[in-house]
Formats: C-alpha cells, sequence, structure tokens
C-alpha cells in the first residue's frame, strides 16, 4: 500500500508560503507508518519544533491502473475521505535549502492521519466541488473547495498512474488549501468533509 502526496495543488496555499506554482503536479511518497486512524493522536515528534497540519482531500484506489486516461480516472475510486498531512515546517525548509528531499519533513511515523471514508455517491456532489474544513480547538482554520484544485483529482490519478502502477488500497492525498499553521501538544483537530466529521483527535 502506498501513500501518494500532491504538493502545491491550492494555488493560495502556494502563495501563503511564497512557493512557486508548478505546471505539472509535485509528488512525493509517504510509509505505511505514517497512517493514524480511529481518532488515534498524534504525538509531536522532538525533532521538530514547528509541525503544521494541512488538510486534504484523500482518495482510496479500488482497483489497479497503469497509464490510465484522465476519462476512465473515476472508476479507479469510489471513497474518499480528510485526513492531514503533517509537516515539519522547520525540518522542510531547511532540507529545501540544501536542495535535499523532503520525506524527513513529510514521512515520519504518524504524518498522515485519515478519517473515516465515505462513498463518493453517498456525498451526492461532483468530486470537485466537495467543501473540506479544518478546526482547530473549536475554530475554522481551514476551508476549501476542491472547485480550486490546480490539477483536479482524475488528471491526478492519470498523472502519477504514468510512473507508478496504482494498487486497490493505495491513497491520494490530493493537496492542501491554504490556512496551514502549526500545532502545539494539547490541540484538538477536527476534519470536515461537506458536513460530516470524520475525524476528531488531539495532539500529544
Amino acid at each position: 500500500m502506498k501513500i501518494i502526496c500532491i504538493g502545491r495543488n491550492y494555488a493560495d496555499h502556494a502563495k501563503e508560503l511564497n512557493n512557486e506554482v508548478q505546471e505539472e503536479p509535485i509528488i512525493f511518497l509517504k510509509p505505511d507508518t505514517a497512517i493514524i486512524t480511529g481518532n488515534k493522536p498524534f504525538f509531536h515528534p522532538e525533532f521538530s519544533q514547528n509541525i503544521h497540519h494541512e488538510l486534504e482531500l484523500v482518495v482510496k484506489i479500488n482497483r489497479i491502473g497503469k497509464h490510465i486516461e484522465p476519462r476512465f480516472a473515476h472508476k479507479y475510486y469510489n471513497e474518499v475521505t480528510v485526513g492531514i498531512d503533517f509537516t515539519a515546517r522547520d525540518l522542510q525548509t531547511e532540507l529545501k535549502t540544501k536542495g535535499l528531499p523532503w520525506e524527513r519533513a513529510k514521512a515520519f511515523d504518524g504524518s498522515a492521519p485519515l478519517g473515516e471514508f465515505v462513498t463518493v455517491e453517498s456525498l451526492g456532489k461532483d468530486i470537485q466541488a466537495l467543501n473540506i474544513r479544518l478546526e482547530k480547538n473549536g475554530s475554522t482554520v481551514q476551508n476549501g473547495t476542491t472547485a480550486n484544485m490546480m490539477h483536479t483529482v482524475n488528471n491526478i490519478i492519470a498523472y502519477v498512474s504514468q510512473y507508478f502502477t496504482l494498487k486497490i488500497g493505495d491513497l491520494i492525498y490530493t493537496g492542501t488549501p491554504a490556512g496551514v499553521s502549526k500545532v502545539e501538544i494539547g490541540d484538538n483537530l477536527k476534519g470536515y468533509l461537506e458536513e460530516q466529521c470524520l475525524f476528531d483527535f488531539n495532539i500529544r
């Protein structure tokens, strides 16, 4: 099982971090040890003083695919949720400055909490018209719509499948809207897809 993540897929998020917007999707991977499910707590790692939350729509692949055409990509998933791409921003900045890969800042244990999956059909809306929202300690800190994705879910699947064979159970984190910020021990995070709260966990 692979966790495939897409970076800078919302222009407002790229702008808030002063990052260039790329024409092609930016891809990075996380290991399965990054996953947290069942609203278990996230334990703040000691190697970073600046862990940021990044709320994302997450798509679960349901069939094997390679070189998928965009018009057929919708056949490769039927469940979605919201998740967090935790990022050690201080470590990421250091690695980027040195021209090094981001894995230590993005792929550490527990860096990919996941909400409960729901079917796309149950949402009653196009996947490119969904609202995702994150509350931190009861206040909304991220609120975005998949309509603002620079690369649509289906185009992401088609693009990724040129390089990696997609397998059943693979997860695709599709990028985060603006509003990322630091988390502290004691914080509570709740993630919403439309009006459904799909995760609710604490930082310890």
